[in-house]
């Protein structure tokens, strides 16, 4: 039985302080732009009319809802766990059967992860069918979306499989350095998946194939050998199969790096826009952005082991949690609970760095372009067809946004043309 300590109280203050922010950002977010979404900004003046500013601020508002909600749901199914008794119930179960640690922590695992993902299924058929259907955006099928859905899930339980095997059984094996062998495995596991992900995992749900533009694709090569940088081939993927959202990205390392263009994007953008928003990733990787993301993340994963090390014993966690004795593998899952509203509060800190990166790369684009005209266009005609928020609170934007506001990064752009 749950036992209310200490412990216990100081979690739920996090819990609710970290949940009841996010509703409060997100709600004064819909507000300010229910107050300043009828204004076309400057930089957009002639480009977007009425009817667009309406169905942007629309767009924005039903996703925004739908988020808030299903993250409430999240909160409250996580709480239930937690708080229900269901898990001592079930890892009394479990042990019953007196499995090999390693079996039952990963059935444990299994088993948490298939009750988040039936929850999670009708929030996913929703967003893809209603919300994205609703504003022209899902061109999925029911058939595609399952199929997709059970390829994620084969691929997850395989690739987690593995890695939460490989820690288990370093805990079982190697009682006192478990945590740093299991960080190395973590760093390891990570540059693994990067170069496998282009070969292996994308092309299982995307179609890769070189880029039909000849011309397009031996200008991108040009611009990748001006900036001196070897890549192994240019793709594009029929990401219009399942959405008329645009992108395009680099993806790899070493000799399984290349550059993937969405369909999409290659319908609706000309080639200088297309080259520009590549001068733009270009940058991330001349700037070394992935590496010094990889070094924090590395960093920051070898103290949560530390710690994890340290504190997955801790008698008065499980006692709190209505477990009479300790189990390593739950005790994991439980400081993962515990982290979790924690590390809400340090978003702002990995948003201010990739704003700071991402205005990094609009710079490099610039000097390697010759001019941000192209990239002010592609950026201008991104915002139109994917209908992005024009109008973000500013304390919204600071806490969560990634890349500077749209409005602020093309004001940044036009006035670099200027000097």
């Amino acid at each position: 039985m749950v036992q209310v300590n200490a412990l216990l109280v100081i979690f739920l203050i996090f819990f609710l302080a970290s949940s009841g922010m996010r509703w409060t950002l997100a709600r004064i977010n819909r507000t300010y732009l229910r107050r300043h979404g009828h204004n076309v900004p400057d930089v957009f003046q002639g480009e977007i009319d009425e009817e667009t500013l309406t169905r942007i601020t629309d767009y924005t508002i039903d996703s925004s809802r739908f988020r808030s909600f299903a993250s409430f749901f999240d909160d409250i199914v996580l709480l239930v766990i937690l708080l229900s008794g269901f898990l001592p119930w079930f890892v009394a179960i479990l042990l019953s059967y007196d499995l090999h640690f390693i079996i039952s922590g990963l059935i444990f695992f299994a088993v948490v992860s298939l009750i988040g993902l039936i929850f999670e299924l009708p929030f996913g058929l929703y967003n893809t069918f209603v919300i994205e259907k609703r504003y022209g955006f899902s061109t999925t099928s029911v058939k595609l979306w399952f199929s997709d859905l059970v390829k994620s899930i084969v691929i997850s339980a395989i690739l987690g499989g593995v890695l939460l095997g490989g820690f288990f059984a370093l805990i079982y094996y190697a009682k006192t350095t478990w945590w740093f062998w299991g960080w190395l495995l973590f760093a390891t596991f990570q540059f693994l998946i990067l170069w496998l992900y282009p070969i292996v995992i994308a092309p299982l749900f995307h179609k890769h194939e070189p880029i039909h533009d000849e011309e397009l694709r031996d200008r991108i090569v040009t611009v990748m050998e001006k900036a001196g940088l070897k890549i192994k081939g240019v793709y594009q993927i029929d990401a219009g199969k399942r959405s008329r959202h645009t992108n395009a990205y680099f993806t790899g390392i070493g000799k399984t790096k290349r550059i993937v263009l969405f369909d999409t994007l290659l319908a609706s953008h000309t080639h200088e826009e297309i080259l520009s928003v590549l001068a733009h990733e270009i940058g991330h990787w001349k700037k070394r952005h992935i590496l010094k993301q990889l070094i924090f993340i590395e960093l920051l994963s070898f103290s949560i082991f530390c710690a994890v090390y340290y504190l997955a014993d801790w008698s008065y966690m499980y006692e709190t949690f209505g477990f009479d004795g300790v189990v390593i593998y739950v005790g994991i899952f439980l400081l993962s609970a515990l982290f979790k509203p924690l590390s809400f509060f340090f978003t702002p800190i990995m948003s201010t760095m990739s704003r700071k990166f991402e205005e990094e790369a609009d710079s490099y684009s610039r000097r390697l372009i010759g001019s941000t005209h192209a990239m002010v266009n592609a950026l201008k005609r991104l915002a139109k067809d994917n209908l992005a928020n024009l109008h973000p609170h500013p304390l919204f934007a600071w806490f969560y946004y990634s890349h500077p506001p749209l409005v602020n990064r093309i004001r940044r752009l036009i006035q670099m043309e200027k000097t």
